[in-house]
C-alpha cells in the first residue's frame, strides 16, 4: 500500500471513530442553522440548501476536508473543468460542463456552435419551414431519454410549442402508446443515441419509420432528426446530414441533456428557454469551481453522503420531490448516481475496500408518505432523506393545495429529526433521522438546470474522495451482450433456470 493510500485509510478510520452526537445535541449550537444552510442567488431565482438536519459537524467536515486534500480533490476538479482526460478507463475527457460554458476554450466554442445549429433547426420548425409540426416522438434510452423526459415533464406540461412524447422501452407498448397520440403527417421523430447503434433505440426507430410509411408519409427519413456523437452512422442509416445534430463523444450519456440530446426540450420550450436551462447549470458550475470547501453547497452535500455511507453504514439514500413537476427527478438521480458511482474498483483498477454508491431511490410527496415513510420513521434502517420543494405552485388552484403540500414536506423533516417518545413501542418514533431540504423559489428552466448540475457535481465529489471513475459504465454491458447473443440465435449453455425460461418463452436456442 502506498503512503497516500495509507493516509486515506487512516482518515476513513478517523471518520468512523468520531463521536456521533444526535441531531438534537447538534442543534444545541445556536449558530448551526447559519452554518449548515445557505441560499444561492441563481439565474432562475434563489435556492435554499439546508443540510442542518444531517449529522454533519465541524469534526466530520474537518476529516473529510483532509481526505479531499489527500485525494487531490482540487486538482481533479480542475482536470474535470479544463477538459483533461479524467475518464481514464476510456481515455477521454468528461466535458458536460463545456456544454454550458465552463471548460476548455475550444470545447466551449464547439458546444456554442452546435447549440447555435440546434437553435436554427428548432426555430425553423417553430416557424413552419418543415411543414406543420404538432408532435415529436423522441426515441432514446438511459441518459438519452431520462433527461429529456424529466425536463419536459417539469417545464412543458402547459403551452408546449410542440407536444413531445419520450419513448425508451423496447417494449412495443411504449412506442405504440406514443404513436396513438400523434398524426404521422404532423409528427417528427428524434433518434437519440450516442453511438447510433443502441439496440432498443434502433428497433424502435425502425417501427416508427414503418408507422410513418403506413400513415402516408412519402419520405419517412425526411421526418427524422438524429442526435448523436456518430453522425456518419446516422447518415449511413438514412438521415439527411442537415437533420443531424451532433455532440462530442466527451459528453457521457447520463450527462448529455445539455448537448443536442436536449433538442426535444428546446423544441417544446423554445431556444431561449433552453439557453436559460444552460445558464442555470453554469451558475452551479461556477459556484462549484470557485466557492471554498466550507462554503461550497455541492461539496457539503457530498460530505454528508460520504459520512452516511462510509461511517454510519447507510446503504440507501432517499429523494422525495414535493412537487408533481419533479416526479421524474428521483428516477433521473437514480441513474446519475448509481451508474456513475456503482463501482467495485478504484480508477487504477484495484479493488475498493469500502462501500461505493448507496442505492438511490425515492418518490413524490405526499404520495410517498402513505407508502414508504413508515419504514423511514420506525424501521430499523437509517436512511438519509433529501426533500425538494418549490415555493411557487405550478397550478392556479386554491392556494390550500400548495400550503398543505409544503406543510407536509417540512413536517416530515421535523418529525424524522425529533421523533416522539411513547411507552407503547408501536407508537414510538426514535427520531434522530437525517434529512436535507432543497427549497426553490420557483421552478423554471434555469432552476431545473441548476438542480441537475448540483447533483452531477455532488456525484463527482463522492467519486473523487473514493478514488473511482464516475464516467464509465461497463457494468451495463454484459447482460446486453448476452441478450444480443440470444436474439441472434446463438449461444446456449446457460444455467438450467435461464435455459428453461428461454424454452418456455418460445425464444430458446435450438
Amino acid at each position: 500500500m502506498t503512503m497516500a493510500a495509507q493516509d486515506q485509510t487512516a482518515l476513513w478510520s478517523a471518520l468512523e471513530a468520531l463521536d456521533q452526537p444526535t441531531l438534537a445535541t447538534l442543534f444545541a449550537d445556536p449558530a448551526r442553522l447559519d452554518a449548515y444552510a445557505a441560499t444561492l442567488d441563481l439565474p432562475g431565482g434563489p435556492i435554499r440548501f439546508d443540510w442542518s438536519k444531517t449529522h454533519l459537524s465541524p469534526a466530520v467536515e474537518a476529516v473529510l476536508a483532509d481526505l479531499a486534500q489527500a485525494t487531490d480533490f482540487a486538482g481533479k476538479r480542475a482536470e474535470l473543468l479544463s477538459g483533461a482526460k479524467i475518464n481514464n478507463t476510456e481515455g477521454r475527457a468528461a466535458e458536460h460542463t463545456a456544454q454550458r460554458g465552463v471548460g476548455a476554450e475550444a470545447s466551449v466554442e464547439e458546444a456554442d456552435a452546435l447549440h447555435a445549429r440546434m437553435a436554427l433547426l428548432v426555430d425553423a420548425i417553430h416557424e413552419g419551414l418543415l411543414g406543420e409540426v404538432k408532435s415529436l416522438i423522441h426515441i432514446g434510452i438511459g441518459g438519452s431519454a431520462l433527461g429529456p423526459a424529466l425536463a419536459i415533464d417539469a417545464l412543458a406540461r402547459e403551452d408546449a410549442k410542440v407536444a413531445v412524447h419520450v419513448v425508451s422501452n423496447i417494449d412495443g407498448c411504449a412506442l405504440e402508446a406514443a404513436m396513438k397520440q400523434c398524426d404521422p403527417a404532423t409528427t417528427l421523430i428524434a433518434l437519440a443515441s450516442k453511438t447510433f447503434t443502441t439496440t432498443e433505440t434502433m428497433v424502435n426507430a425502425a417501427s416508427a419509420l414503418e408507422w410513418l410509411r403506413e400513415g402516408g408519409v412519402a419520405d419517412p427519413y425526411g421526418r427524422v432528426i438524429a442526435l448523436t456523437a456518430a453522425p456518419e452512422k446516422a447518415v449511413e442509416w438514412g438521415v439527411d446530414e442537415t437533420r443531424i445534430l451532433p455532440f462530442s463523444e466527451t459528453v457521457g450519456g447520463r450527462y448529455s441533456l445539455w448537448s443536442s440530446i436536449g433538442f426535444p426540450v428546446a423544441l417544446a420550450l423554445g431556444s431561449v428557454a433552453f439557453a436559460e436551462f444552460l445558464e442555470g447549470a453554469k451558475a452551479i458550475d461556477e459556484h462549484f469551481r470557485d466557492a471554498p470547501i466550507g462554503e461550497n453547497v455541492v461539496v457539503r452535500a457530498a460530505f454528508a453522503d460520504l459520512y452516511y455511507t462510509q461511517a454510519l453504514g447507510c446503504q440507501t439514500r432517499a429523494v422525495f420531490a414535493y412537487d408533481e413537476r419533479l416526479a421524474l427527478l428521483p428516477d433521473y438521480l437514480q441513474q446519475l448516481e448509481m451508474e456513475s458511482n456503482g463501482k467495485r474498483v478504484h480508477a487504477d483498477g484495484t479493488p475498493l475496500s469500502r462501500p461505493s454508491a448507496p442505492i438511490t431511490w425515492g418518490g413524490v410527496g405526499t404520495d410517498a408518505q402513505h407508502a414508504v415513510f413508515q419504514l423511514l420513521h420506525q424501521g430499523t434502517h437509517l436512511i438519509p432523506v433529501d426533500f425538494l420543494a418549490v415555493k411557487v405552485p405550478g397550478h392556479d388552484l386554491d392556494p390550500a393545495h400548495h400550503k398543505i403540500l409544503l406543510s407536509n414536506c417540512f413536517a416530515q423533516g421535523a418529525a424524522l429529526m425529533a421523533g416522539k417518545a411513547s411507552e407503547d413501542g408501536a407508537r414510538a418514533y426514535p427520531g434522530n433521522r437525517p434529512s436535507a431540504t432543497i427549497l426553490c423559489d420557483d421552478l423554471n428552466a434555469a432552476t431545473l438546470g441548476a438542480l441537475i448540475a448540483f447533483h452531477e457535481h455532488r456525484t463527482f465529489v463522492s467519486a473523487m474522495l473514493l478514488g473511482i471513475n464516475p464516467f464509465d459504465q461497463f457494468g451495463v454491458e454484459l447482460g446486453k451482450a448476452i441478450a444480443k447473443q440470444i436474439d441472434a440465435g446463438g449461444g446456449g449453455g446457460f444455467d438450467p433456470s435461464t435455459e428453461a425460461l428461454l424454452a418456455l418463452s418460445g425464444i430458446g436456442v435450438e
